[in-house]
């Protein structure tokens, strides 16, 4: 089932608390109800129990073996199997490496599928 997300971001990041101002830098839309996932498992849990957000912040080290890439990966594959363009993204990753490989594989999707 999939439910509309009005204004809705979701924040993966295991470690920075999005209700703290300092990150609301990175929300790539205005005033957003935040859903805070840690877990690349909670992350494809959410989105598959709810649909897409409006908007997605991705950290890249999570914690656990999975990672913000990982999400990422996961994402485009959800997106091209529904034919949906991706949601708003920012990317809050102090992982200089890991931002560029989540940045690169959503523009690689986002000129194949033609959004953004």
């Amino acid at each position: 089932m999939s439910v509309t997300n009005s204004n809705t971001l979701v924040w993966l990041d295991d470690e920075r608390d999005p209700s703290d101002d300092r990150w609301h830098g990175y929300f790539p839309i205005p005033n957003p109800t935040v859903e805070w996932v840690k877990t690349y498992g909670a992350f494809v849990d959410w989105v598959t129990a709810n649909g897409l957000p409006d908007a997605i912040c991705f950290d890249h080290d999570l914690g656990d073996q999975e990672s913000g890439f990982d999400a990422a990966k996961w994402l485009t594959e959800y997106c091209l199997e529904r034919n949906k363009p991706l949601p708003a993204w920012e990317i809050q990753s102090a992982n200089p490496i890991g931002k560029e490989n989540i940045t690169s594989i959503l523009h690689s999707f986002e000129r194949v599928i033609g959004n953004h």
